[in-house]
Formats: C-alpha cells, structure tokens, sequence
C-alpha cells in the first residue's frame, strides 16, 4: 500500500496559488520516500529492520516455551525425592524439556554427594540456560545502535552531496532543487531512528521476559536446596 505523504510545497507553486487563493500539495509515497533515501543506506538499514524482527520473534517464542511450567512440578519433584525414586525423578524433569527441569535433573544426579557439589551443578547448568535464553539479545541491541548511526551517516553524505554540487553549478541551485536534496538526506535519519527505536523496545521486552525466567529458576533451586537439607533426606 502506497499511503501518501504531504511532505512540501513547491515555492513557485505555493506563490502563483497564493495570488489565485488555491494552495497546491505536492505528495510523496512511502515507496517513494524509501527510495529517495538512497539504496547505499536504505539497504544496510532493511537488513537490520529484517534482522530484528526475526531476533525478537524467534526468541520471544523460545523464552515464552521456557516460562511455561507445570503448577505441580515441584510437589511431584519433592515427592519422587521423599520417596527416593530418583530415576522417576530425573526423567519426570527430563520430559518437562524446560531450563527448570534440566537444572534440577542435574542436581538430582549429584544427590548423595556433597551440598556444595550438588549447588555447583545447579548453578553450572543454571548458567548454561541463562546463556541460551540470552542468545540473539547482544546482535538485537546491537541493531538498536547501529540503525540510527547509519542513518545519520546517510544524512551527512547527502548533505555533502547536496552543498557538493552547489560548489559546482556554475547557474546555481534552485530552492526546489536544495529543499529536495536536504529531504532526502533526512530520509536516511527518520529510518534510522524507527528502526533503532523499535529494535531498543524489543530488546528491553525480551530482557524482562528473560529475568522473570532467571527470577524463577533461583527461586526453585533453592527450593530444592531446601529440599535435601531437611533432616533425613
């Protein structure tokens, strides 16, 4: 869809239409507008926006899957371990096929060994999942800084460009011709930023999403910490 944009007014237009009372809009759309920014630019800057959207997409799903957890997944946890079956333990963490139950399995296979082996194990694997639950997040802040620099850096090549070539026209620039030049440098800035500015609210998104899971994961090692440090576990 090719919306319109009403981005200016051509000055001998706007002076002749002023004398007759009619004002005449010159309009652009956003095809248009995208290509006036030029594609040495523009292309780097899709790249990124494209980039994006697949980061936050793809690990928004993933970090959603490792925040679902069963209500009862503890209580059946301690249950397995009162009872000392610890394979029905185990493999009831392994078929939750989530950070949780994999950090909690290896605990589970350290039971009899020291406490501080059994905690280390935990933590080891606690580590691992936070690692993957972070994977993409540094490249979609990344985005989040880079889009808005080279949109900037488009700007200051097109108003080199622009004052370039009114150095060398010996007949001058035309308002119109100036104002078109200036605009188009503006392009690169304007896309640089939306892309940046969405890239940034992702990142801060799935960093929250990724914290409540970090937040859960220590909650429910401690509890098992607890678990085996009661008398006669």
């Amino acid at each position: 869809m090719n919306t319109p944009f009403i981005l200016q007014i051509n000055p001998s237009a706007a002076a002749d239409s002023l004398a007759t009372g009619e004002v005449t809009e010159e309009t652009l759309s956003i095809l248009e507008l995208l290509q006036g920014g030029g594609w040495y630019i523009m292309i780097p800057l899709a790249i990124l926006s494209v980039l994006a959207i697949y980061i936050f997409a793809e690990r928004w799903m993933a970090i959603s899957k490792a925040q679902k957890e069963d209500k009862d997944f503890m209580n059946r946890i301690k249950d397995y371990v009162s009872d000392g079956k610890l394979e029905a333990a185990r493999s009831f963490c392994q078929s939750s096929n989530t950070p949780i139950g994999r950090m909690l399995d290896k605990g589970i296979a350290r039971v009899g060994k020291p406490m501080d082996d059994v905690s280390a194990s935990i933590e080891n694997v606690g580590k691992l999942e936070v690692y993957k639950l972070e994977k993409g997040l540094a490249l979609l802040a990344t985005v989040a800084g880079a889009a808005p620099m080279i949109g900037f850096l488009g700007t200051v090549i097109g108003m080199i460009s622009t004052f370039h070539a009114m150095k060398i026209s010996d007949a001058g620039v035309e308002i119109s011709a100036l104002s078109g030049g200036i605009m188009q440098a503006m392009i690169t800035t304007v896309a640089g930023l939306i892309i940046g500015i969405i890239a940034y609210i992702a990142y801060n998104t799935l960093v929250v999403k990724v914290d409540k899971v970090v937040h859960r994961m220590e909650a429910r090692s401690i509890e098992f910490i607890d678990l085996l440090e009661e008398p006669g576990k």
